[in-house]
């Protein structure tokens, strides 16, 4: 019988699970996500279940409170979970629906070894990196690798993990250890370890970076199987063998991954330079299942890539992007710019972002000029920013929290009912709508949310606190996850889903439509036209009067799939694209019928 404190050196393992292991060294934004969601697509179209884990080695618990303008976006799961945007990644790569657990923080893991320390399960013994971290990490990892979530309710067959961080990152080094001892606990054959690195072109390509962070790996006992070098030109072969002779890398396991088209290309350049075979060669996966009629073929992954660039030499189709987190880069809201895409893409048309500060729509009295920055003439950024948007086949409004810029948002909101423009609006993006309505068309000049009535001057709260929300805390403390919310009948929205009267989408808001102003707005041509199971919450909103006047409390992006765009975008921009065929996107949504990965919280639905 192995003593309880042993098993803290070496944890009860499975044993039957592959492990491909994604690290990156010299530099951070190499791309490892792209890299490890097009490793998990490539296996997938080979017919292998799939299943992803992120480990993120900063303290917090997940990625909920962190700023976008630090750490882009946060990608909201089905089970709640607020989680780092590389899992929108695996998502929408892999077609996976991944929980909570798929994010490994490392606070997280110290959470964890700290409660079962309080409870005495360490039987007082010196709670320690090594042992009781590290197993931590390797127990959690292979119990998360065993869960299904690809929709099929098999156990996968191969995980793939992506180390966040640089190699050498203080942060990151028990995760290291963790997955060197991991290695070796396993049976032979069970871990592929590719590492991702830059290869600089100054007078040549240079091998000295992608040298040296190799050597840091070697130095905590790690030797990659692969190395993927990331090049703005393909590697040339005379690179690939310096970096296989001096880093102790076969030849032909150093791959290019330089720049192409769009990134979708990315699964069939790996698939070019035989990345399966190495992969196959180092795990020994002797038999290739037969592939799920739901999981994409090469073909399939071809075709989407060649559809993307034959789109991007289309028509150029713009919108007027209102956010109040633009400065910090596309990394803010990249899942609503995939979803943008994917509709853009499905329509045969190339997008084009106009973005918008909503702070340049404020009141010149209330316009907010941050560090580092110089505004000359608010007056004239308003004037410029409303020029532009109606220069602009839509406007969309995305989530986001408190009050700077909402003014902004609300004029938008208020430019685009009037000028009859295109509107959509998401979380956020459907609030500023309702409290635009109230005042300008109800006459409620002094409607807002709570949430921006900070004064407590407002008489007309027309969107509140939802009352089972903790005031006290802030972290997952909101309506998070996937949620059912029941389309009208013949609404567009139901049209929208394929016909579908009660589909799944992914909440992330504290703040909700008051409903004592119900009859109020809808007796003056505002639809409350999706609702929550109780029909108590207002989910969807549309003003029949406008050309396409549509927003959601949800967030639809996270669903959005390459070659399957969610509804409401897909309909957002075919009315961008052309008022006068929306009816027949509608129809072509209702004749293909409603997909289960909106009508079931388990899907396989992608082709």
């Amino acid at each position: 019988m192995v003593s309880p404190s042993v098993k803290h050196f070496r944890p009860d393992l499975k044993g039957d699970m592959k492990y491909v292991l994604v690290s990156g060294g010299v530099c951070s934004s190499l791309g490892k996500g792209v890299v490890t969601s097009s490793i998990g697509a490539l296996l997938k179209a080979k017919g292998f279940h799939v299943t992803a884990i992120k480990i993120d080695p900063y303290l917090n618990i997940d990625a909920g409170l962190m700023s976008p303008y630090e750490h882009g976006e946060v990608f909201v799961l089905d089970d709640g979970g607020e989680a780092d945007l590389d899992l929108g990644n695996y998502e929408r790569m892999m077609n996976l629906s991944l929980g909570r657990d798929n994010n490994v923080t490392t606070g997280k893991i110290y959470s964890s070894v700290i409660n079962k320390e309080r409870r005495g399960d360490y039987l007082g013994k010196t709670v320690q990196v090594v042992p009781h971290i590290t197993s931590e990490i390797i127990t959690w990892l292979d119990k998360v690798a065993h869960t299904p979530t690809d929709g099929t309710g098999k156990v996968p067959d191969i995980c793939v993990v992506e180390l966040g961080g640089t190699v050498g990152d203080i942060e990151s080094m028990p995760f290291l250890e963790a997955l060197r001892q991991f290695r070796f606990t396993l049976p032979p054959a069970s871990m592929c370890w590719v590492h991702c690195s830059y290869i600089p072109i100054m007078s040549g390509q240079k091998t000295k970076p992608t040298q040296h962070t190799v050597k840091v790996l070697q130095s905590l006992g790690l030797q990659p199987d692969v190395l993927v070098g990331r090049c703005e030109s393909p590697v040339e072969e005379g690179t690939k063998r310096k970096i296989s002779n001096q880093c102790n890398i076969r030849v032909e396991n150093v791959i290019s991954c330089h720049n192409v088209s769009n990134l979708f290309h990315v699964i069939d350049l790996l698939q070019e330079q035989n990345v399966y075979g190495v992969l196959s060669s180092v795990l020994q996966l002797t038999e290739t299942p037969t592939r799920h009629s739901a999981f994409k073929s090469l073909d399939n992954w071809r075709q989407f890539a060649k559809s993307v660039d034959q789109a991007r030499e289309s028509r150029d189709v713009r919108i007027a992007f209102v956010g109040k987190y633009n400065k910090g880069g596309e990394d803010a809201y990249v899942s609503v710019i995939k979803a943008l895409e994917h509709a853009t893409v499905k329509c045969g048309r190339n997008l084009v972002i106009e973005w918008i500060n909503s702070t340049d729509l404020q009141p010149c009295d209330q316009q907010i000029v941050t560090e580092g920055e110089t505004l000359v003439d608010p007056q004239k950024a308003c004037d410029d920013a409303l020029a532009l948007m109606k220069e602009c086949d839509g406007v969309f409004i995305p989530g986001g929290f408190g009050d700077r810029g909402t003014e902004g948002k609300i004029r938008a909101a208020q430019f685009a009912r009037e000028n009859k423009i295109p509107y959509f609006g998401v979380c956020l993006g459907m609030q500023v709508a309702i409290i635009e309505y109230a005042r300008n068309v109800l006459g409620l000049a002094d409607a807002t949310s709570e949430e921006f009535d900070v004064d407590k001057s407002s008489q007309n709260h027309v969107l509140e606190y939802m009352p089972e929300i903790s005031k006290e805390t802030m972290g997952a403390n909101m309506r998070l996850g996937a949620r059912w919310v029941i389309c009208d009948k013949d609404s567009i929205a139901s049209k929208l889903y394929g016909g579908a009267e009660k589909v799944t989408e992914r909440h992330r808001h504290r703040y909700e439509f008051n409903t004592k102003y119900l009859d109020q707005f809808e007796n003056n041509g505002f639809k409350f036209i999706g609702r929550d199971e109780k029909k108590e919450r207002m989910d969807i909103i549309s003003i029949p009067e406008h050309p396409f006047f549509f927003a959601v409390q949800y967030h639809p992006e996270f669903k959005s799939r390459p070659a399957a765009p969610s509804p409401p975008f897909l309909g957002f921009i075919q009315a961008a694209c052309d008022i006068n065929k929306l009816d027949d996107c509608l129809n072509e949504c209702v004749k293909a019928g409603p997909s289960t990965h909106y009508t079931s919280l388990t899907d396989l639905d992608l082709e």
